[in-house]
């Protein structure tokens, strides 16, 4: 226990963290430092054991550390070690739409976020005349998602649509938004399709909305591509509010986020 300062009354007790806790951490230390790669295996338990001069019990406490945190998986019985597995925004996706839902976050609010994210970034992009190096992989995207309205391979322009909103984030080289970014359109995405299976729309109308999207995704990129920052702007800006009024309308918006829910 520590002594404030000028004073007698206890402050608190130091933690000892556990032995296992101390292996979780040198393990988990190496993965996100990408000194293990996804998918390798560590060394069996009786090898590491020996290198760490740690029993039995207190190595798989650890490797339940590890495995609760989505960093290794362990094949019981197995000869080989525990997989390896980066981590993961899928699985941080699911908590945060746990801790939104406990709050009773709505569906407008993802839009909203949505709506104050990517008009900056278009912004960033139209000022730099489409100058940054991830752009050329949203252009590739934008002739990749052509080429399957051609082929009429309309469910997986409906993938690809997800992949735009993210690319066009990434394209800034920003990684900390372009993580905020994807988990954000995650929860979007799981909305969206939640709202596919309750409201089906005849394929004409399916269709017709397709082909607009993708006009609009190759007025942006053109916007952008000749530095036109105003009107970049407010094109994005447009098309969000439009694609807004249908996934967050009224009777849609006030839904709390489920994460629960398949």
């Amino acid at each position: 226990m520590f002594l404030q300062e000028g004073g007698s009354q206890p402050t608190g007790r130091i933690r000892v963290p556990k032995t296992s806790e101390l292996v979780a951490d040198q393990i988990r230390a190496q993965i996100v430092r990408g000194e293990l790669d996804e998918g390798s295996n560590l060394p069996p338990e009786g090898i590491l054991m020996e290198t760490l001069g740690i029993s039995r019990p207190t190595l798989r406490e650890a490797f339940r550390i590890l495995e609760a945190e989505g960093l290794i998986s362990v094949a019981r019985g197995a000869r080989t070690g525990a997989a390896v597995h980066k981590p993961s925004v899928d699985k941080f996706t699911r908590y945060a739409g746990y801790v939104l839902q406990s709050q009773g976050a709505n569906i407008a609010d993802l839009y909203q976020a949505r709506l104050a994210i990517e008009p900056t970034v278009v912004r960033w992009l139209a000022t730099a005349k489409g100058q940054t190096p991830g752009m050329e992989n949203l252009r590739m995207l934008l002739r990749h998602m052509a080429t399957l309205l051609q082929k009429e391979s309309y469910d997986e322009f409906i993938d690809c649509v997800a992949i735009f909103h993210q690319a066009l984030v990434e394209a800034t080289g920003n990684k900390t938004l372009s993580f905020m970014n994807r988990m954000l359109l995650n929860l979007v995405q799981n909305h969206q399709n939640d709202y596919r299976r309750r409201t089906p729309r005849k394929h004409e109308t399916r269709i017709k909305i397709i082909r607009t999207g993708l006009r609009s995704y190759e007025k942006l990129v053109t916007l952008i591509d000749a530095g036109a920052v105003e009107e970049a702007v407010a094109h994005w800006r447009l098309h969000l509010d439009n694609a807004n009024a249908t996934w967050a309308g009224k009777g849609e918006g006030e839904r709390v986020v489920d994460s629960i829910s398949d």
